[in-house]
């Protein structure tokens, strides 16, 4: 399959700490790592790495953060021709404070990633694309929201299936907003909190009621331990988890969970298959460090069946 995906390219600068400190605290790092990240990479690495043809649309800086933020893409092929390179903006940086159990605290500087020029963006780079991956960190502000507006509409009226993947960041950010612009969406996905949020409801099952409005087709809830909601016109089911032994980093997780529910929805999966195979993906990606530190294959979504 082909995709097509926009998103943020960031390098992760990774800190292993006991506990996040307190405010004016000092504390020291059990180890530092660098690593490539972004939403949209990671999304795309995880694609290109179930075999399917990715094209990424996403810009990056002329700087040394360049070459970490697309080191994995390059291995796994994903297409970079529609990657952009700002000549002012650095590559876009998050800083990750990881504490034992793989729990984090982020902090993100947009940097190049905001800047992605739609004026670059020309309806027909779709027409040889099966399917368009968002990340909702695209709309959260600069020109790189109109690009993601433009491709949405593009992918409309090309009939494309379309997969939002929201984030928390880009739900607080961009707020309510984000469900006029996604409405009517065909996949739409998302964690508990970022339910929550959205929606202002108080309840998961509240919060459904509420996108119902909204012309939502299918909709996922991502809900960590539990597995994951899936929710049709038709039917609604709690998919169980893959539990592992030991949770490294959940950095990521949720894209890896996207990109292989994307991937088997377009080898033809109905929506629950599909949640079975991205609650694995979501696992596997948690057993090791950084959002592409264990990228999913074909290989692994064979252990369900």
């Amino acid at each position: 399959m082909r995709f097509f995906v926009v998103g943020d390219v960031s390098v992760d600068l990774i800190y292993f700490l006991e506990r996040i400190p307190e405010p004016g605290e000092e504390i020291p790092a059990q180890r530092a790592l660098m690593k490539p990240g972004g939403a949209g990479g990671t999304l795309a690495a995880h694609l290109a790495s179930l075999g399917n043809k990715v094209y990424l649309a996403s810009r990056v800086g002329n700087d040394p953060f360049r070459s970490v933020a697309l080191s994995q893409l390059e291995r796994v092929g994903v297409d970079l021709k529609y990657l952009q390179v700002d000549p002012e903006q650095t590559t876009s940086s998050v800083l990750i404070l990881l504490v034992p159990g793989g729990e984090r605290s982020m902090i993100s500087a947009g940097g190049a990633s905001r800047h992605l020029d739609a004026a670059e963006f020309k309806g027909r780079m779709l027409d040889q694309v099966d399917a368009v991956v968002l990340s909702a960190y695209a709309f959260v502000g600069g020109p790189q929201r109109q690009y993601a507006i433009n491709v949405l509409d593009a992918a409309r009226k090309r009939d494309l299936p379309i997969f939002a993947d929201l984030g928390t960041g880009a739900v607080r950010a961009a707020g309510r907003e984000l469900l006029d612009l996604l409405r009517g969406v065909p996949y739409l996905l998302m964690n508990q909190v970022e339910l929550l949020t959205l929606t202002g409801a108080g309840s998961i099952s509240e919060g459904l009621q509420r996108l119902a409005a909204f012309g939502l087709n299918t909709v996922v809830v991502k809900v960590g331990a539990l597995g994951s909601i899936v929710v049709t016109p038709t039917r609604q089911e709690l998919i169980e988890p893959y539990p592992l032994e030991e949770v490294v980093d959940t950095t990521g997780s949720g894209d890896a969970f996207t990109a292989a529910f994307a991937h088997a929805v377009l080898q033809g999966k109905d929506p629950f298959t599909a949640a079975r195979l991205g609650n694995l993906a979501g696992s596997l990606a948690a057993t090791a460090v950084g959002g592409q530190g264990r990228l999913v294959t074909e290989a692994d979504l064979k252990q369900v069946h």
